[in-house]
């Protein structure tokens, strides 16, 4: 079971790189191996939403963290296995590309070579004492002692071959036994994002979450960061059926959407199983998570920004109408319509929100006097990240705090950059 989610979240969070930038994946991305990256994408792509499965990969992880696993399989070996195998795929120009005899032997000593390095990792490897990768374990033995595949197996590697051998083993790899050849790399794929996972949580001294029942509602995160920053400021949230609803207030500059880019990503990155950036973190299992940080007009349709936000709620209330468990993030909700409305529908829509208590909500505002009128809803709770003055400049501390503020520091930074004497004279004073 997958975790439902879509494009917009996964822009919103960051999680793959774009121009320039990394993405929370290449943090991740310590993989050996082509296809461990890809099956890591894809399991990025596609988080867990069960918490039998969530807490299985996440102690798989754990253990190959703890034994200090390191990637048992020669990436010379793999490489050349790998472009061996591609050449029997179909090319674009629906042609196949013939391998010269060099580059066959060489494919065919390097699988042989592989092949005994998967047998000698299944049978006395870190995972021999992984209680949770057993059925993968003994699947692999299983397909070792194939009588199909004995040939490979009975072969000692660095054996100097005939060429009536290697066409033979040819044959066997990349025609008749492929199937087999291919879930013998796909073990070494998935063996290779765990173990690349685990030296990143060990690295970054990363936490493994805790998964409760799907229902059970409740969200403690205890020193949650950003992974991306150099000096993050750690900060605690606890959401729960009894506060469902968390009102984020604070100025422009105070960290607002930084926290809530950590605290969804940590939210997300916990459905894979895979270990975050905090202190902490336990969570009940979700249907859902989708978030609306950056969201961009809708020019295909000749949306508005302002009724793209609504269309966006309107996903969200179908999502939530169809009885499912979400973690739902909105940045500045209604930002694209003027102040009178977005008061008035940030109070309506969070108000509905509050009445879903089997899903979570975290809803920034800059309309302080909306938190005001929510206060009527026991089950919401408000915190904001403060503004100190020190004189004239506003100083950040990027710590929640409980409560709502009314910290409005927008001129004050205009005045500070000169911007409006700029405007008079040409040039900001001294």
């Amino acid at each position: 079971m997958f975790l439902q989610t879509d494009d917009q979240t996964i822009e919103d969070l960051r999680l793959f790189a774009k121009r320039e930038s990394n993405g929370i994946y290449d943090i991740y991305n310590n993989a050996s191996t082509r296809g461990g990256e890809l099956l890591l994408e894809k399991m990025f792509r596609q988080p867990l939403s069960d918490k039998d499965a969530i807490t299985e990969r996440a102690s798989v992880i754990a253990a190959f963290a703890k034994a200090k696993t390191i990637f048992p399989f020669e990436s010379s070996l793999l490489d050349s296995v790998e472009k061996y195998i591609v050449h029997n795929e179909e090319p674009g120009n629906g042609q196949k590309t013939v391998l010269g005899e060099k580059e066959v032997s060489s494919g065919v000593n390097a699988f042989i070579g592989l092949f005994h390095s998967v047998k000698s990792f299944a049978e006395q490897g870190a995972i021999v004492g992984i209680e949770e990768l057993q059925k993968e374990r003994s699947a692999m033995l299983a397909l070792l002692q194939d009588p199909a595949l004995q040939p490979v197996l009975k072969e000692q590697p660095g054996n100097r071959l005939s060429y009536g051998a290697v066409t033979a083993f040819d044959i066997l790899i990349r025609v008749k036994e492929r199937e087999k050849v291919t879930a013998v790399l796909n073990f070494i794929y998935l063996m290779d994002v765990f173990i690349s996972v685990a030296r990143v949580a060990t690295a970054r001294n990363f936490v493994f979450p805790v998964a409760h029942p799907r229902a059970s509602n409740i969200l403690k995160v205890r020193g949650v960061y950003h992974p991306e920053l150099k000096e993050p400021v750690p900060n605690d949230l606890t959401m729960h059926a009894g506060k469902s609803v968390v009102f984020l207030t604070g100025a422009n500059m105070a960290g607002k959407s930084t926290f809530l880019r950590a605290f969804s990503t940590a939210v997300y990155i916990a459905h894979m199983g895979f270990p975050v950036a905090a202190r902490h973190l336990e969570f009940s299992v979700m249907d859902g998570i989708y978030t609306t940080i950056n969201l961009p007009d809708n020019l295909g349709i000749g949306a508005s920004h302002f009724y793209a936000e609504v269309l966006r709620v309107k996903k969200m209330a179908a999502e939530l109408g169809a009885g499912k468990s979400l973690f739902v993030l909105f940045d500045e909700l209604f930002r694209g319509t003027n102040v009178k409305d977005a008061h008035e529908g940030t109070v309506t829509i969070t108000h509905a929100f509050a009445g879903k208590k089997t899903s979570l909500f975290l809803i920034s505002s800059h309309i302080v006097e909306a938190g005001e009128e929510l206060k009527q809803r026991s089950n919401i709770g408000f915190h904001y990240l403060p503004t100190r003055m020190n004189g004239t400049v506003p100083e950040y501390t990027y710590t929640l705090e409980e409560g709502i503020t009314d910290d409005r520091h927008g001129m004050i930074i205009i005045r500070n950059e000169g911007i409006l004497e700029t405007l008079a004279t040409g040039k900001k004073k001294g």
